[in-house]
């Protein structure tokens, strides 16, 4: 069951902080994930208005994170 709730430390007790903590963590990295993909849209225009057309998929990586995005 706590697996499932968020505000719940691995010992099924209420855990307010960590719950505070996840929660900020997750908006930031959902914050990140649509800028990376904004910027991959971006190129993509970039590329196709100066008259040519991507050949592949346009892959990027955090320097911070190591995230790949593609």
């Amino acid at each position: 069951m706590q697996e499932n709730n968020p505000k719940l430390n691995a010992s099924g007790c209420n855990d307010p902080v960590a719950y505070k903590v996840l929660k900020k963590m997750s908006k930031e990295e959902l914050e990140h994930d649509k800028k990376a993909t904004d910027f991959i849209k971006m190129l993509k225009m970039f590329i196709r208005f100066n008259g040519y057309e991507p050949m592949n998929r346009i892959a990027i990586r955090d320097n911070e994170t190591g995230k790949e995005y593609r």
